[in-house]
C-alpha cells in the first residue's frame, strides 16, 4: 500500500524521501500516537484523570441495551426512549447521556447475539470481530495483503474513532467491501452482502443504481432477497409491533439530526456541512439532494460502462456516502474503502502525485476532525468525502478516454 500511496513521478523530491522504509516508520509512528491519544481519552472519559460530573458511554450501549430488551422478550421497547435508557443505564451506569436507537429491527438480530455476553466482553468482541472483517476485505480491495498494508490500514484515524465511539462502521465497510470484491466473480454472494446492508439502508442508496445500470440482475435479485429475508426473519422473531415502533421512531428522527443534538462537526454529509456553515435546514436538504443526484449519475455512468472494477468500486463506495444525508464521522470507513480501490489502480489510469498526497494528508486531517471543524468552522469530514469522490471521478474520466489519450502518472 505504501508504494502505491506515495510513489510520485520519477525524480520527485517527495518520492526520493518517502521510500517504503520511511513510510512504514511514519505509519507505525502515527499508529503509536493514535493509541497514546486513545488511551488518554479512555482515561479521561472514565474519570481517571479528573472527576466527571456524569458518567460517559459509547454508542454500543445503545446496541447492547436493544439486544437485552430483545432477549427479555420486549424488542419493541428498543424504540421506547424511557425503557431503552433504563436498559442502557443497567448495562453501564446511571446518569449516562441517552444514546438513541434508530436502526430497523433487522439489526436487533445481531444485537441479540452480542447481548448474550457481559457488556464489556460484547463491546470488545463486536469491535474486534468487525474490525478484523474490515481489514481482511480492505486488503483484498487494495490488492496488497502484506503486513505493511495492514499497518497502514490500521493507522487510519477513523479506525480508532469507530472503536472509541463504539460504532458499527467496520461491519458496514466489510459488507460493502466484500460485495464490491465479489461482484464480478460471485454475483449472488455479492448481492447477499449488499442486501445485508439493509440495517443501514441510507448507505446503500446507490447500490440499486449501480446494479441496474450494469445489468447485474442476479446480484440485484440476491440483494433484494437478502434484505427481504432479513426483514421477514425479524418480523417472525419480533412481530409487526416492533416494526411499527421503529417506523414511528424513524419518522421523528429527522428532528434530532436537524436540531444539532448530534453536533454538526461530527457529520460527514453535505447536509451536515451546510448546517455547520450556518445554512438553513431547507438549503441543507436542497444541496444534499443535488449531491445525491450527481453521485447517482456518476455511479450509473461508471457501472454502465466497461471500466475496471477498482474504478467502479471506488466511485460507488465514495458516492454512497456523498448521497446519504445521514452520515457521521465513523462512516468515513466507506471513503477509506474507496481509497483502497483507487490505490490498487488495475486500470490504465493512475493517481497523480498530488492525489496521492491528498489521500495521505487525510490521515492527518482526520486525527481529530470534530475539533478541527469546530476550530476552523469548516466541514472537515464532508470535504474529505468530496475529495475522495473527486479523485474517483477523475479516474473514471480518464478510464473513459481512448487508451492513447490517457496520461501516465
Amino acid at each position: 500500500m505504501a508504494d502505491a500511496l506515495l510513489r510520485p513521478a520519477a525524480g520527485a523530491p517527495l518520492s526520493a524521501w518517502l521510500d517504503r522504509r520511511r513510510v512504514r516508520g511514519l505509519a507505525a509512528l502515527l499508529l503509536a500516537v493514535e493509541l497514546a491519544l486513545f488511551a488518554f481519552l479512555i482515561a479521561g472519559t472514565h474519570g481517571w484523570i479528573v472527576p466527571l460530573e456524569r458518567p460517559t458511554t459509547t454508542d454500543f450501549a445503545s446496541f447492547y441495551a436493544a439486544g437485552r430488551l430483545t432477549a427479555d422478550g420486549s424488542p419493541a421497547l428498543a424504540y421506547d426512549q424511557a425503557a431503552h435508557l433504563a436498559a442502557e443505564e443497567a448495562a453501564t451506569a446511571p446518569g449516562i447521556e441517552y444514546q438513541f436507537f434508530n436502526y430497523p429491527p433487522v439489526f436487533l438480530l445481531l444485537c441479540r447475539v452480542f447481548a448474550a455476553f457481559p457488556y464489556l466482553v460484547a463491546f470488545v468482541g463486536f469491535e474486534l470481530i468487525t474490525m478484523a472483517a474490515y481489514l481482511w476485505v480492505a486488503r483484498r480491495a487494495l490488492g496488497d495483503t502484506s503486513g505493511m498494508a495492514l499497518l497502514a490500514l490500521a493507522a487510519f484515524p477513523i479506525v480508532l474513532w469507530n472503536i472509541g465511539l463504539g460504532q458499527n462502521a467496520f461491519l458496514t465497510a466489510a459488507l460493502f467491501g466484500a460485495a464490491t470484491v465479489l461482484v464480478d466473480r460471485r454475483p449472488v454472494l455479492a448481492g447477499l452482502c449488499f442486501g445485508a446492508l439493509c440495517y443501514k439502508p441510507h448507505l446503500a442508496l446507490l447500490v440499486p443504481v449501480a446494479l441496474a445500470a450494469s445489468g447485474r440482475w442476479r446480484c440485484f435479485a440476491a440483494a433484494a432477497a437478502a434484505a427481504a429475508g432479513l426483514a421477514a426473519t425479524s418480523v417472525a422473531a419480533f412481530g409487526w409491533g416492533t416494526w411499527r415502533a421503529f417506523f414511528i421512531t424513524a419518522g421523528a428522527s429527522h428532528e434530532m439530526y436537524e436540531s444539532g443534538r448530534i453536533l454538526f462537526t461530527g457529520f460527514a454529509s453535505v447536509f451536515g456541512g451546510v448546517r455547520l456553515l450556518g445554512g438553513s435546514v431547507a438549503l441543507a436538504y436542497a444541496l444534499q439532494g443535488v449531491a445525491a443526484v450527481a453521485a447517482g449519475a456518476v455511479v450509473a455512468v461508471a457501472w454502465r460502462r466497461a471500466v475496471p472494477l477498482p474504478t467502479r468500486a471506488a466511485v460507488l463506495a465514495a458516492g454512497a456516502l456523498l448521497a446519504s444525508p445521514v452520515s457521521l464521522l465513523y462512516d468515513l470507513m466507506l471513503p477509506a474503502l474507496a481509497a483502497c480501490w483507487l490505490l490498487r489502480g488495475d486500470g490504465t489510469a493512475r493517481l497523480t502525485p498530488a492525489e496521492k498526497i491528498v489521500l495521505a494528508g487525510l490521515f492527518v486531517l482526520l486525527l481529530d476532525p470534530r475539533r478541527l471543524a469546530a476550530t476552523l468552522h469548516l466541514p472537515v469530514a464532508p470535504l474529505a468525502v468530496v475529495a475522495v469522490f473527486a479523485i474517483a471521478v477523475r479516474r473514471l474520466a480518464l478510464e473513459l478516454q481512448p487508451a492513447a489519450a490517457i496520461p501516465r502518472a
